[in-house]
């Protein structure tokens, strides 16, 4: 298995995909029942199939990830050959950025030394969708990219 297998409650809100998925397979409902059923192994490697299948068209659509932690910001642009990193760092151990006021803290204080940005563009490796999923794992999260534009278009205005 490549990433990682979806839930319960995924494969669950997947089914009609998953029917269709068994179908191409030329696996009928009372098959995959016997599947379950006589040979569960192969019941696994089929959820598996389907699970790498559903990650690989996620992360293919994916344009922008965001990560929060206590202290930074990480806003990824995902691009075909690489990604834009914009880093926002903020160096006060009192504010943590994770919470709504430190959040607020943050909108009403970009210009405060203690704000810091960074930008980066770093190439994939071998699989751009692994290194996508890697950042999932870590901690980030898919999003429109509405964070990523404003704070990419405050750091040109800045320059």
């Amino acid at each position: 298995m490549k990433y990682q297998r979806l839930s319960k409650e995924q494969l669950e809100e997947l089914h009609v995909e998953f029917i269709n998925f068994l179908a191409t397979q030329s696996i009928t409902a009372d098959e995959w029942s016997d599947i379950k059923a006589n040979n569960p192994n192969v019941a696994e490697e089929e959820i598996d199939i389907f699970s790498d299948l559903v990650w690989e068209g996620v992360l293919d659509g994916a344009q922008y990830l965001e990560h929060f932690s206590k202290d930074q910001i990480h806003l990824f642009e995902l691009h075909d050959n690489q990604m834009y990193l914009i880093a926002i760092k903020v160096n006060n151990e009192t504010i943590d950025i994770t919470t709504p006021d430190g959040y607020k803290w943050l909108q009403e204080n970009l210009l405060n030394d203690e704000v810091v940005f960074y930008n980066a563009s770093k190439e994939y490796g071998t699989d751009k969708n692994l290194d996508k999923f890697k950042l999932i794992q870590q901690g980030a999260n898919i999003t429109k990219g509405e964070l990523f534009n404003y704070f990419s278009k405050l750091v040109q205005d800045q320059e």
